[in-house]
């Protein structure tokens, strides 16, 4: 199966990597940070999503807008920039009208922005795969365990549930 790149930011990049680890058609999930052009170009906590025809751009989109504050300009957005980073033209007029399409399913505007993918720094062995190998530790439990059943309850189809198998009757 042919994967397809997309890269997401926004939050804890341990959080986003978990939510997408978590997805049927995500074959691959890089942590670590993300740089964009122009005055996106500093780097900030993100992922590199590389997914198959299982899933598409708009279900993954979908879910990197529910699982981190896509709708709040705090005062950490430098650390985390809410962002989709499209690695062609072709997915950069994908992700725009998904994106204003999806602004009537929340209150607050979106703030999230669609920049160009342009570099990638991995995070160091110890925090790749930080859930994966610390679900008790409570980071997890706080964090990333609500998003988890927030997938669980509105993508349950979209989600490999062996890996969330711990969470399943907890919802």
């Amino acid at each position: 199966m042919e994967l397809t790149r997309i890269a997401f930011g926004g939050g804890c990049h341990w959080c986003t990597e978990a939510v997408f680890q978590s997805l049927i058609g995500v074959a691959k999930v890089e942590q670590g940070w993300v740089a964009s052009l122009h005055d996106n170009a500093t780097f900030s906590e993100a992922v590199v999503v590389h997914y198959n025809e299982n899933i598409d751009l708009k279900t993954l989109l979908h879910i990197h807008l529910l699982t981190h504050k896509s709708t709040s300009n705090h005062s950490m957005r430098n650390k985390y920039r809410s962002a989709v980073y499209y690695f062609s033209e072709h997915q950069k007029k994908e992700i725009e009208p998904l994106l204003k399409a999806f602004q009537s399913k929340f209150s607050n505007k979106i703030i999230t922005k669609v920049l160009a993918f342009h570099q990638f720094k991995p995070s160091t062995e110890e925090f790749q795969n930080y859930y994966l190998a610390n679900p008790k530790k409570p980071f997890c439990q706080n964090y990333i365990d609500p998003k988890l059943k927030l997938l669980l309850q509105k993508f349950s189809s979209k989600i490999d549930t062996s890996k969330v198998s711990h969470l399943i009757s907890t919802t």
